[in-house]
């Protein structure tokens, strides 16, 4: 018999899997919009009534830099409104993703004009009118600064739907196959050695200790961890048994940073906990990352660094005559918009294939439902929005009383976790 079930765990069967910071990068893009606006009809207006070619051509570069933002504003403002629309099998929330892909491609063949217009000024090179061309680079760069301040926040990095952004450092170098590195403590018992650490990987933290040697592991009931934190506070924490290891069953509050005292059938054992600033990895921040908000910061970053480059370019030539300068400043400017570009293009270009960004989920899911005894027969795990992750699992049990909805129970504990179908095979008794 095969049973399935379908659940959205935390934006409900509407399917909406917008960024956590989805309406505030709107409203900052469409500022930069606003700003860019302006600028493009100063330089164009101010341009044309003083006989400026060179303001009336940057008012229409500038023109090309807010149509690129209105790539990204227009993405936020549909992907909002028709969020709850049901046509949309699995949301609005990619659509930034394809936003991020159409404006990485605009990026691109802006690095190829800036690039030919660059090596056609080495093979020609064309009068400069400095007087002109340093102001305007100079305006350029205050207005890109101004955009880049605008977009700064959440820009291309993380949603906050993890909760924070840091992990735990405890001195000992061992490796816990399931913790980061540096979360792992090693503790040397009359029974052997076990690892203790703090296992968060997109779930709420909880302690785990797994044994060097499977025959040192102790029994659920024999083991304790008591914190005592800063301000005296204590908590105990009680174990339950999950095959290869024990893991708590209450969540670990923050901060991380106590003096735990872990009591195991040899004595007591006291371990120091301290609390460390650094990311969760390239993996959660790509599963986390709004590629909408980071192409819109990719080209505000980008003319700020061609105009930087142009400035110093103008710069030397003015002062000694390198008039080779101002085009070696464009071939260099062309070259970073190019890798940008790609970097854009490829993690874009993932997500839209349907490439799974955080593999660690995937096993996490795996490993939640073997623990329970059952078998995983298929799993796809990829992602429907910055923050949102979805799961197709297929399982073989033999217990007759599980029903998806015990499958659904056991993985709600992974924050990232938005949507989940269930497969339930009864495996037949041998």
């Amino acid at each position: 018999m095969t049973n399935f079930e379908d659940a959205a765990f935390g934006a409900g069967h509407d399917h909406i899997f917008l960024g956590a910071a989805h309406e505030d990068n709107e409203r900052r893009t469409w500022m930069v919009i606003a700003l860019c606006s302006a600028m493009m009809l100063i330089e164009i207006v101010g341009g044309s009534f003083f006989g400026s070619l060179a303001l009336v051509a940057d008012g229409l570069h500038m023109s090309t830099h807010a149509g690129a933002m209105l790539i990204a504003a227009l993405a936020y403002t549909y992907a909002r409104r028709h969020a709850a629309d049901n046509r949309f099998v699995f949301g609005t929330g990619k659509l930034g993703d394809l936003a991020g892909f159409t404006s990485a491609i605009v990026l691109a063949m802006i690095a190829l004009l800036i690039g030919y217009e660059a090596v056609s000024r080495f093979l020609s090179p064309v009068p400069i009118h400095f007087d002109q061309a340093i102001p305007i680079a100079v305006l350029g760069l205050l207005v890109n600064l101004a955009s880049v301040w605008l977009l700064s926040g959440d820009h291309h990095g993380h949603s906050h739907s993890h909760g924070h952004s840091h992990g735990h450092h405890h001195g000992h170098g061992h490796e816990d196959e399931h913790a980061h590195d540096e979360e792992a403590h090693r503790i040397v018992g009359g029974a052997g050695v076990l690892v203790l650490s703090v296992f968060e990987d997109g779930v709420p933290p909880v302690f785990r200790i797994k044994p060097e040697a499977p025959a040192s592991k102790p029994g659920a009931s024999d083991v304790s961890v008591t914190t005592i934190r800063p301000d005296g506070a204590h908590q105990t924490f009680v174990f339950a048994d999950r095959g290869d290891y024990l893991e708590s069953t209450d969540d670990i509050p923050e901060p991380h940073a106590f003096r735990a005292i872990v009591g195991l059938p040899d004595g007591e054992h006291e371990i120091e906990f301290e609390e460390h600033e650094h990311g969760h990895g390239d993996a959660h921040a790509s599963a986390n990352r709004d590629h909408n908000i980071r192409s819109a910061y990719i080209h505000v970053i980008a003319d700020a660094a061609v105009s930087v480059l142009a400035i110093i370019g103008l710069l030397l030539a003015h002062a000694f005559g390198w008039v080779w300068m101002d085009p070696l400043a464009g071939i260099i400017g062309a070259l970073v918009i190019a890798n940008w570009s790609w970097g854009l293009m490829r993690d874009t270009g993932r997500i839209l294939l349907d490439m799974n960004p955080d593999r660690r989920m995937a096993d996490n899911v795996r490993q939640v439902i073997e623990d329970h005894g059952d078998r995983v027969l298929d799993l796809h795990v990829w992602r429907v929005g910055p923050g949102h992750m979805s799961a197709i699992v297929s399982v073989a049990t033999g217990k007759t009383q599980r029903s998806p909805g015990f499958y659904h129970s056991a993985l709600k504990r992974f924050k990232g976790l938005s949507h989940v179908t269930v497969e339930v095979h009864q495996a037949r008794a041998a």
